[in-house]
């Protein structure tokens, strides 16, 4: 089988993070690059061994017939660049994207529902699916370890770029189910952005599934560090996920810390992320990474902007086109202090 030609979009600190995980694959060839930064070009040309290298992505889309396009850009220029892949002359039959989704609701529902119509498998980089102390977590809860989940929490930096992996997770932890609603609330007491995305300084969301499970999560700069973590709360126990360790609570016992094993590969988590598409594209299977399941995380972050946009608990699915965060500072409704 002639191996599949991918090709980089970005060619910075994800954009090798991906690369280094194609590498590891005996089922593909990184041909081509695009970065507005030469330095970074040559780099991913001198590393990676890639043959031909654009400034702009829109002429490698033209002139190369790709399988698989790795997007690694800041995130307001994801819903343009996933779009030229599927308006491309050879669009790719897989994209595997940076998360968190997009700047506004609209533009992330829009890049799933275009890819999907393409018939072009999209991903987003939720890797913590793959790490060892959330495997092993999903595991021992599956097993019955504290009994049924009931409760979900977590606790990190900001809703939008670290919370999508936490609502990630806790789809992750809930067998992938719909959230029913969510209530929420946010903070903006200072000027900060990600990546060129401005996040809320503080936030609350709170949601709950049709099967009696809920979730919390606590956002803001005080959460980074040793509070950045998830917990499970179940009928008979508790796991714990913080620091790159995790422990169970079980009942009867005292908190135990099991062993955790998993492969030792160049790029830890994105590499695992990486070799999961590639076997998901030629097997012709749903990735556990798909970008039906990032917008579901993803539909969380702005239904928490929605409800303390509308101070009201918002049911599901949300059916909005901005972001309410963005839209409430554009006509100030939140005004950043001075």
């Amino acid at each position: 089988m002639d191996k599949l030609r991918v090709g980089l979009i970005g060619c910075g600190g994800r954009g090798r993070a991906h690369a280094v995980g194609y590498q590891q694959s005996d089922k593909v060839q990184i041909v081509a690059c695009a970065d507005p930064s030469e330095e970074a070009r040559e780099r991913m040309m001198n590393e990676f061994g890639v043959e031909r290298t654009y400034e702009d992505y829109p002429e490698m889309l033209e002139k190369e017939d790709l399988d698989i396009v790795s997007m690694s850009l800041w995130t307001g220029l994801h819903h343009d660049a996933i779009m030229a892949c599927v308006d491309a002359p050879s669009p790719p039959r897989l994209i595997n994207a940076e998360k968190p989704m997009a700047p506004t609701f609209g533009e992330s529902r829009r890049m799933h529902e275009a890819c999907e119509e393409a018939g072009i498998m999209l991903t987003f980089s939720h890797q913590r699916r793959f790490g060892n102390t959330f495997q092993k977590a999903k595991e021992l809860l599956d097993a019955g370890a504290i009994g049924d989940l009931t409760r979900v929490e977590g606790h990190c930096s900001n809703l939008f770029d670290w919370g999508t992996h936490w609502f990630d997770m806790f789809f992750y932890f809930n067998d992938d189910r719909p959230a029913e609603w969510v209530m929420g609330q946010i903070d903006v007491s200072r000027h900060h952005t990600v990546f060129d995305a401005f996040v809320e300084t503080h936030g609350l969301s709170y949601l709950e599934w049709d099967n009696d499970v809920s979730g919390l999560l606590v956002t803001g700069r005080d959460q980074h560090g040793a509070r950045c973590g998830v917990s499970l709360t179940g009928t008979d126990g508790m796991l714990e996920i913080a620091g790159g360790g995790l422990r169970v609570l079980s009942a009867g016992k005292d908190w135990e810390e099991p062993e955790l094993d998993g492969p030792d590969l160049p790029g830890g988590d994105t590499t695992l992320y990486i070799l999961e598409t590639i076997d998901c594209l030629l097997e012709g299977r749903e990735s556990l990474l798909s970008s039906r399941k990032a917008l579901q995380a993803t539909e969380l972050i702005f239904a928490t902007y929605e409800s303390s946009r509308r101070r009201a608990r918002i049911y599901l699915p949300l059916d909005i086109e901005d972001s309410p965060l963005l839209s409430m500072m554009e006509d100030g409704q939140i005004t950043v202090p001075e």
